[in-house]
């Protein structure tokens, strides 16, 4: 497969001079007339300039971007409108490297969104046998001496953090982004469970006081991890069980993250339908974004305990496949009726929840899937569906999204559809009546040992099949900058280890 992993990103740093040569990228506020940054005293033809965010024009070696009311999302899509149309421009100009001239003032916040904009944008992955076409390499923001986005006043987010930190730490999410793209766009005939497993510990490689463990089939069964078990046993590619560790600090609370990782989804012998059952290759997208989100936390250093754990298995059908009506026993002793093969998620998650609940105290559980389809239609394909049993919990994890560009809506979990999970033949039924995304969630509550718990179905969001803002066409890493954000929302800095 000719696709190389990781996929190249444009490289984004911040600098207080231009470079003799190198072309420039100017920016525009909307107005009457249009309001140009920096340099504008340099644009022949200001009319044929917007300041819409995002539009792009070129004049002679000369670009300019809007960057329309300079809110966030503002900035983040002047980014990735720029690197795409310097993307397109790159065969015919042979330019690898542009100035991007910024206001003096600009906030620290703008610039991340910015960079993140920058470096995501223009993501591209495609299995080919042909050399890869021109791209742009890098981006130099020249902020004409500015060191910090303090300028903004205190009460700004961003205000006093120095811009070069505030760079380097958005290339650290575009990178944990990208990495949960990649692993999620990767074809199922080259993705399966074994290898999944082995991109983590690639991708941990070279990240000191990342560890991961992979267990097997053979310590799944005397582990009695029941769930990730049956929805695996119908493929000749059997489950692994993924744990990624990091300690970046003595105490403090332990941060627990399990995501989905069915690396095929045929829907078992409850079969989906043939039309849309080749984008199920990016169904292991909950358990990218956990691999991704601890190797950006490993990356930055944080001072927080976070564990990473992915169910990996193939749904498939053959002889050997569950079957409903089955009744499975997941890892604890908890007994499951199956009622649909399709709605495997839940029983991978269910063990690893259970796992992490028994062995590992976590003081905070988060899962990540695409769960449910029902989430997509209530939520739509931008938004994300979030659960929590705790408000905390919940606030942190909309505000971490909100923050790195990732929407969350709050759904709630009823008490009174919570007995309709119970089982007559065994402890719970794997597809209770009612709202799907909901009681899927009651289902996995089961699971969760009155441990703070927030469920995300990414259903909608983690796959994408248009582009807009930093969004491509494909698998969007969806999740693994939130969960990044979040971990940091516990950090503790005294407790640093070097």
């Amino acid at each position: 497969m000719r696709a190389p992993l990781p996929t190249p990103l444009v490289t984004v740093e911040v600098a207080d001079t231009l470079r003799r040569g190198v072309p420039a990228v100017l920016v525009a506020f909307p107005g009457d007339p249009v309001r140009l940054g920096p340099g504008g005293e340099d644009v022949t033809d200001p009319g044929e300039v917007g300041g819409a965010a995002g539009a792009t024009v070129r004049q002679g070696r000369t670009w300019v971007v809007g960057v329309g009311e300079g809110a966030p999302g503002d900035w983040r899509r002047a980014g990735a409108s720029l690197v795409r149309a310097l993307h397109a421009d790159a065969e015919r100009s042979g330019e690898a490297t542009f100035d991007v001239r910024l206001p003096g003032d600009v906030t620290a916040e703008a610039v991340a969104a910015f960079t993140l904009g920058a470096a995501v944008g223009g993501y591209r992955f495609k299995v080919t046998g042909e050399d890869p076409p021109a791209r742009v390499k890098s981006l130099r923001l020249v902020t004409g001496g500015a060191q910090t986005g303090a300028e903004a006043g205190a009460g700004d987010a961003g205000a006093g953090v120095p811009l070069a930190d505030a760079v380097r730490k958005a290339n650290a999410l575009a990178a944990a982004t990208s990495l949960g793209r990649d692993l999620a766009n990767t074809p199922s005939n080259v993705k399966d469970p074994s290898w999944l497993a082995s991109a983590a510990v690639k991708a941990a490689r070279g990240v000191p006081g990342l560890r991961v463990d992979v267990r097997d089939e053979k310590w799944l069964a005397e582990q009695g991890f029941g769930g990730v078990l049956a929805v695996g046993g119908g493929s000749s590619r059997p489950p692994r069980f993924v744990e990624l560790t990091w300690s970046g600090a003595e105490g403090g609370p332990h941060v627990v993250l399990v995501g989905k990782g069915i690396t095929f989804d045929t829907g078992g012998i409850s079969i989906k339908p043939a039309d849309g059952m080749h984008l199920m290759r990016t169904d292991m997208s909950g358990g990218a974004a956990v691999i991704a989100a601890l190797v950006a936390i490993a990356r930055q250093g944080l001072p927080v305990r976070v564990t990473g754990l992915v169910p990996a298995a193939e749904n498939h059908v053959s002889g050997s496949a569950y079957r409903p009506g089955d009744v499975i026993t997941h890892y604890g002793g908890t007994t499951t009726e199956v009622t649909n093969t399709d709605a495997e998620g839940r029983l991978v998650l269910a063990d690893a929840l259970a796992y992490a609940v028994r062995n590992l105290r976590p003081d905070v559980l988060v899962d990540v899937a695409t769960l449910t389809g029902a989430m997509k239609v209530t939520l739509g394909v931008r938004t994300g569906g979030l659960f929590a049993t705790d408000d905390d919990l919940a606030a942190r994890v909309a505000e971490a999204g909100a923050r790195v560009g990732e929407a969350w809506w709050r759904m709630p979990l009823p008490e009174d559809l919570a007995e309709d999970v119970r089982s007559d033949l065994a402890d719970v039924r794997q597809c209770p009546p009612g709202p799907g995304g909901i009681t899927a969630a009651l289902f996995l509550k089961e699971f969760t040992g009155g441990v703070p718990w927030a469920h995300l179905d990414i259903a909608g969001p983690a796959r994408a099949d248009k582009v807009y803002d930093e969004v491509v066409v494909g698998a969007t890493g969806f999740a693994a900058r939130t969960l990044t954000e979040l971990a940091e929302t516990y950090a503790a800095a005294s407790n640093t280890i070097e």
